[in-house]
């Protein structure tokens, strides 16, 4: 799952479903989110490890697009690929703070607040694969392509790219001045990652010509292979990087499914795989010779997300649908057997468990059998046997999930019973893993839908897209729920310099958020990864995006 200051500017989204039961619980837990470290990752002097080697890390499937801010770009596996070839001028760390990339970038600075300007200092040695240096035509071409106004681009988030009122050359082409025309508080989460001018130029250009690989790399690694028919990737060392050089010969990325996950580490056909909320990936990694479990506090939440079409677009139905889901079970059911207590739920749909600025705004949408079954009934839908009906027509909701993946099913069936006692009947259609995204979600083909999503430090701007409404730019609004209010609360929070009022703004944004019936937050994953105890610099990386890829190797 993307953790850079990638998946600050967009919340990407990140399939996170993973596979639930099996065998009874450990005798040990994981620990719960008071307790978790920011990051326990096997930190080593990248000189003492081994020169060389092959990684093999195992995705749900591979990128769909190389561009990551077209629309079908955004999933999480993707950006993991995308971020060993391209640039990231920010890095976020464990803790989430937000740092330069000197490989990149060597300065970037707030110089005017009225009207708000910002300049970067581009690293000289930054070239993309044709030898072309990076320049500030590159950050004005995607300026101009994430803005919201260029016909035909299919944009996954314009949120700071829209309020830019002009890029200019500095000094040198590696000086950029860029002018915004409203004031944009959390300007570090743009222009990462950076892509080159030609991936921008068009429509066609942004929407497809990166869908099959990268036209042009500039990171440490450069694609060697895509092979969609054997499922991987690989990214082999690039020797035209002019940074640290990278410990690792190659890294394979193959898509491998949920359930298939710890056979494959087992015989040793992946070196490592995120635990999400499956007790069995947890136990099961406690008995592969050489494997250890590595955990920290993770920005990763599941969720329900909620439709708009038919019966669905009015909020309160939405609102009621919620208040029949006890979101404490369903986690009890997928955590109870790995985590020690029930600190994972979510309240909140910008700020996560550790955050300063948590507050559980959940109230309107808590879980409370009888007033759901008041407000249905309030709204017309009445009992006509076992289910709803209003108006002769039967109340059924769609919900879409990916297969094979026994988290889902598991939500799903929990979601099925939880229904029936309100008097809702939930029909479950379970899709390939590798049409869900983009036959299903991006396109609104659902009522409900569980996935998950990443935060990042800028809460407000890069959630942007998932809660704006905007009939033109869709982004990641899939379930195309929203209102004005909303879309004003977003405008004044990325508006607003002083933290503390930004963090206010937040949290009132996160109460109209639950008023909408927009998304059901249901629990925040124990961050546990399952590795070889002989990889150094990866594991459980915390909030820290992307992952050190040139400092990650093996110890012998």
């Amino acid at each position: 799952m993307n953790r850079g200051t990638r998946a600050v500017a967009l919340a990407t989204a990140a399939l996170v479903l993973t596979a639930c039961g099996g065998p009874a619980a450990p005798t040990t837990g994981l620990k719960n989110t008071d307790d978790v470290q920011l990051e326990d990752v096997n930190r080593t002097d990248p000189g003492k490890l081994r020169d060389g080697g092959e990684l093999r890390w195992p995705v749900s499937q591979l990128a769909d697009n190389w561009n990551n801010f077209e629309l079908s770009g955004t999933h999480v596996d993707g950006y993991r690929m995308i971020s060993t070839v391209m640039p990231s001028l920010f890095v976020q760390k464990a803790d989430a703070t937000v740092a330069t990339n000197p490989d990149y970038l060597l300065d970037a600075k707030l110089v005017s607040s009225s009207p708000q300007v910002v300049t970067y200092r581009l690293n000289p040695r930054a070239r993309w694969s044709d030898g072309r240096a990076f320049s500030w035509e590159d950050f004005a071409a995607q300026a101009t392509a994430l803005s919201g106004r260029a016909a035909g681009y299919r944009v996954a988030l314009t949120a700071g790219y829209e309020d830019i009122a002009e890029v200019e050359r500095g000094e040198s082409d590696q000086d950029v001045k860029v002018t915004f025309a409203r004031t944009y508080a959390e300007w570090r989460g743009l222009f990462s990652p950076l892509y080159p001018k030609q991936a921008m130029a068009s429509a066609e250009a942004f929407n497809t010509g990166w869908r099959d690989g990268p036209k042009l790399t500039a990171g440490p690694f450069k694609v060697g292979t895509v092979d969609p028919t054997a499922r991987f990737v690989t990214v082999v060392r690039d020797d035209a990087w002019w940074g640290a050089r990278p410990k690792l010969d190659k890294i394979t990325f193959r898509q491998v499914d949920k359930p298939a996950l710890a056979e494959a580490l087992a015989n040793g056909a992946i070196d490592l795989y995120e635990v999400g909320s499956s007790i069995d990936l947890f136990t099961r990694a406690q008995s592969i010779p050489g494997v250890v479990t590595r955990q920290a506090l993770t920005p990763d939440y599941l969720h329900l997300t909620f439709g708009s079409a038919g019966a669905l677009a009015d909020p309160r139905l939405r609102v009621a649908l919620m208040r029949g889901v006890d979101t404490r079970n369903i986690t009890k059911a997928l955590l109870g057997k790995m985590v020690r207590d029930e600190a994972h739920v979510v309240g909140n749909h910008l700020y996560l468990l550790g955050s300063p600025h948590y507050a559980d705004n959940s109230a309107v949408a808590s879980f409370d059998v009888e007033a759901a079954r008041r407000e249905l009934d309030a709204l017309g839908w009445r009992l006509n046997g076992e289910y709803r009906a209003k108006d002769g027509a039967e109340l059924t909701v769609r919900f879409v999930g990916p297969t094979p993946n026994p988290v889902s099913d598991q939500v799903s069936k929990l979601l099925q019973s939880q229904f029936k006692t309100i008097g809702v009947q939930l029909s479950i259609e379970a899709v390939p893993a590798t049409e869900y995204f983009k036959g299903y979600v991006n396109v609104g083909n659902f009522d409900i839908t569980c996935f998950g999503w990443k935060k990042g430090p800028y809460p407000i701007s890069s959630s942007k897209g998932i809660y704006d409404l905007d009939p033109a730019n869709v982004n990641q609004n899939y379930g195309r729920v929203g209102n004005d209010t909303i879309n004003r609360l977003i405008r004044e929070g990325t508006a607003e310099l002083d933290d503390a009022k930004r963090a206010d703004l937040a949290n009132r944004l996160d109460q109209e958020i639950w008023r909408a019936g927009h998304q059901l937050p249901l629990y925040q994953l124990p961050g546990a990864v399952a590795i070889r105890s002989t990889l150094a610099n990866a594991g459980a990386i915390g909030a820290a995006s992307p992952p050190e890829w040139v400092s990650i190797g093996f110890t012998g």
